[in-house]
C-alpha cells in the first residue's frame, strides 16, 4: 500500500521533504520512523491526513503523514 511522507525542519536533513512509499498493510507510524531512523522524541508532532496521530497509529491506503520535529520559540 502506498503512503506519502512529509518531513518539516530538521527531519528533513539527509532525508527528504516529502516521498511514497509502499509498505505491507498494518503498517504503524512507529514502524516508518524505525525505518526512516527517526526517534520517536524527534517526531514530536504527528498528522495522519492532518489528523493528530502518534506511534501506535495504524496506516492505511494513501494515508498522508506529517512529522514534525519539536519547535521552539517564544
Amino acid at each position: 500500500m502506498k503512503v506519502t511522507v512529509k518531513l518539516f525542519a530538521s527531519l528533513r536533513k539527509d532525508r527528504f521533504a516529502v516521498d511514497d512509499f509502499d509498505y505491507q498493510e498494518g503498517v504503524t507510524v512507529g514502524h516508518i520512523l524505525a525505518s526512516l531512523n527517526i526517534s520517536e522524541e524527534e517526531a514530536a508532532i504527528i498528522f495522519i491526513n492532518a489528523r493528530h496521530g502518534g506511534p501506535d497509529s495504524p496506516l492505511k491506503e494513501g494515508d498522508l503523514l506529517a512529522i514534525f520535529p519539536p519547535v521552539g520559540g517564544g
